[in-house]
C-alpha cells in the first residue's frame, strides 16, 4: 500500500502555517504501519506556489516553505530505516514561468513565430489559470507535428 502525503497540508514544525518535511518526519511512526509500504510526497521543491507547487522553478531545490535538502535526506533515510519507500511527485511535464528552461524558451525562434511551417502561439506569463503560463501550442505543421 502506498500512503500519499501532501506536505503542506501535514504537520506544521516551525510555525508559519503551512506543513514542511520535518512534520512529515515526527508523524513517520503513524504511517509505519504494517501494510504501508511506501510514502507518496506531493511537490516540495522550489516554485513560486500559484499551483501549489505543480509549477517548478528549479527541480534540485526543496522549496524553503518545506524545509531544507537536509530536511529531505532525514525523511527519507528514516523512511527506509522503518522499511518505506519513498516516492517524490516529480512534475516533468511542464515548468514554471520563472524557470531557467522557461525563460531561455522565450528567445528562441518557436517563441517568436514559425520558421518550420508551424504557427505558434507563444506561452505568455499570466495568461494561465490562477496566473500561470499558458500551455505552448503548435498547430498546422506541414512536416505533421504539433
Amino acid at each position: 500500500m502506498i500512503c500519499r502525503i501532501y506536505p503542506r497540508s501535514y504537520q506544521d514544525t516551525i510555525g508559519n502555517g503551512v506543513g514542511d518535511l520535518p512534520g512529515v518526519l515526527r508523524r513517520l511512526d503513524h504511517i509505519a504501519d504494517p501494510g504501508v509500504d511506501a510514502i507518496w510526497l506531493s511537490p516540495f521543491v522550489a516554485s513560486p506556489m500559484r499551483d501549489f507547487g505543480y509549477d517548478v522553478s528549479d527541480y534540485l531545490s526543496v522549496d524553503p516553505m518545506f524545509g531544507t535538502l537536509e530536511d529531505l535526506r532525514a525523511l527519507v533515510e528514516a523512511a527506509h530505516a522503518r522499511g518505506l519507500k519513498v516516492l517524490m511527485d516529480q512534475v516533468r511535464s511542464h515548468s514554471s514561468n520563472e524557470h531557467p528552461w522557461f525563460l531561455e524558451s522565450r528567445g528562441s525562434p518557436m517563441a517568436r513565430g514559425p520558421t518550420t511551417g508551424c504557427r505558434c502561439s507563444a506561452a505568455r506569463p499570466g495568461s494561465g489559470s490562477r496566473g500561470a503560463a499558458s500551455i505552448v501550442r503548435t498547430t498546422s505543421c506541414a512536416s505533421g507535428r504539433t
